[in-house]
């Protein structure tokens, strides 16, 4: 439970179809470690583990009468979410922390804890859905039947077992019926809350800002990267960047160089402190391997894979041919070029609206 209104509609809705519940918030960040502050020292608004978000997930559980608790992750989050965020920026990739920390923090820790109360299921607000396939004795996981909220895309490496023991309430409703859901049970309070659309811990969206501050704060400012060459496609040295975790693939503002055609990031490159920058038409690419692969609907497949693969979050899945490698690795073909795919970001494979399977973007 966030504090939300999706966890909290989804709480009220599986209270009202009688189940047993038992509220959980996870508190992640530490606030008052003072790394989230502007120029002045203030601290930046947050939707990540405030205050204010807990007692409103509290008063959720209360106005619906079952007990609630909050679990302390704030350094499990730190080791295996925002370590790991900074790393991949700093070696030139642009991560996406979300993924995993639904599936190796919140669902690993939600099932353990399950299992430990003798809870059968673990709900949370997420816009998808879980069926049980008789024919293959299988968990599918599905988009949200509303497609402008689906997040599915987040929950591409939930395993079998979690995906059996996964409810997602809201994977029927669209945000607005979620709304409605929480103001027929009288949860004024949550009902019409915004949210957030930045990385939880980032509120600001300022991520480079961030990695400066938190490794200032972790006395390791010398693990930033110093100003090095922006050159174009051709290796020609055209103009000097201020640290490479500046700088993302399809990156247009904030080059800082003056050309008679705009000019797009094409590549960070980590071990030679540069950036490559080009056209519209350089961002385009057919293929790429993916690392970390989980596959959903099936065990690891022997033939190519034909499926609709989306590389980012907003990108409209594009029809490819998936090759599996040796290491959970894959190879991702497109029937037609692609724009911007980017090393961290999360590829995931879908047919119709089932998630395939999906992994990590390593390689162009």
């Amino acid at each position: 439970m966030s504090g939300g209104v999706d966890s909290s509609a989804a709480a009220a809705i599986l209270k009202e179809q009688g189940h047993e519940l038992v509220g959980f918030t996870m508190q992640l960040w530490d606030q008052r470690r003072g790394i989230n502050v502007d120029e002045n020292g203030d601290p930046l608004p947050s939707r990540c583990c405030s205050l204010d978000d807990v007692y409103d997930a509290r008063r959720v559980a209360e106005e619906l009468g079952f007990p609630f608790y909050v679990l302390n992750l704030e350094r499990d989050f730190e080791r295996d979410v925002v370590a790991p965020f900074v790393t991949s920026y700093l070696s030139g990739e642009t991560p996406i922390p979300c993924v995993g920390c639904n599936s190796r923090l919140k669902f690993a820790s939600l099932d353990r804890l399950a299992s430990s109360l003798g809870c059968e299921k673990v709900a949370t607000g997420h816009y998808a859905r879980v069926e049980f396939d008789e024919a293959t004795k299988r968990y599918r996981l599905l988009r949200g039947r509303h497609l402008e909220k689906d997040q599915s895309y987040f929950l591409w490496e939930l395993t079998q077992a979690q995906l059996s023991r996964a409810m997602f309430p809201l994977g029927e409703m669209s945000k607005p019926e979620a709304r409605d859901a929480a103001r027929q049970h009288h949860l004024i309070g949550v009902s019409e809350k915004k949210e957030s659309q930045e990385i939880c811990f980032v509120p600001d969206g300022d991520y480079a800002g961030f990695i400066d501050r938190y490794l200032e704060a972790e006395n390791a400012s010398d693990r930033l990267p110093g100003e090095g060459e922006i050159v174009d496609s051709g290796g020609r040295v055209i103009g000097r960047h201020g640290g490479i975790h500046r700088y993302t693939i399809g990156q247009r503002r904030g080059i800082g160089i003056a050309d008679e055609r705009p000019l797009y990031v094409l590549s960070v490159d980590a071990d030679r402190n540069r950036v490559t920058v080009g056209s519209s038409e350089e961002l385009l690419s057919s293929e790429f391997t993916a690392a970390g692969v989980n596959w959903i609907a099936y065990d690891d497949p022997q033939q190519p894979v034909h499926a609709e693969v989306r590389v980012r979050y907003r990108h409209t899945a594009a029809r490819a041919v998936i090759t599996t490698l040796a290491n959970n690795r894959a190879r991702v073909v497109f029937d037609e070029p692609q724009r911007a795919i980017t090393p961290g970001q999360a590829t995931v494979f879908y047919r119709g609206d089932e998630v395939v399977g999906g992994g990590w973007i390593v390689k162009r």
